[in-house]
């Protein structure tokens, strides 16, 4: 009877160990040259709208000039239908084509501040002031997407 019971928590045992992970880097699966910044944001209740009217004049406008010179391959705002649940409400994504872009680059930046324009800037600064009333960064995130073999 100890036999049994020996055997029988032994075997339970074996069974509850994790499992060993098989898939290896580069050869089961690869990484996509293409990196995503995600920014995880908690607006504020019914302060939605006046949170998207702020980065549409800031965060949107700048990905667009971003965009337009090739800085980043695209943005995304991202909103959920039930606001009050979980950690966050808002999503801010931006898609870069490589981890290169990442870079600090003297080049890129001057380049964006002639596109962007010190006008923009200034009312940049003046807009960003109010979020830290009307919202909360939850999280931030630099993702690549994995493509299985």
């Amino acid at each position: 009877m100890k036999i049994r019971a020996s055997l029988t928590l032994l075997a339970a045992l074996c069974l509850a160990q994790p499992a060993f992970a098989q898939l290896k880097p580069h050869t089961d699966y690869d990484f996509s040259p293409t990196v995503s910044n995600i920014t995880t944001v908690r607006v504020h209740a019914n302060m939605i709208d006046y949170y998207l009217e702020g980065i549409r004049a800031t965060w949107v406008s700048s990905n667009e000039a971003a965009k337009k010179l090739g800085h980043i391959q695209d943005y995304a705002v991202y909103v959920s239908e039930l606001p009050n649940s979980g950690d966050f409400n808002v999503v801010l994504a931006v898609t870069y084509k490589s981890g290169a872009d990442l870079e600090p680059s003297k080049e890129r930046y001057d380049a964006f501040m002639k596109e962007w324009g010190t006008a923009n800037e200034k009312m940049s600064e003046e807009k960003v002031k109010a979020y830290p009333d009307i919202r909360d960064i939850t999280g931030e995130y630099r993702l690549r997407k994995i493509t299985f073999k």
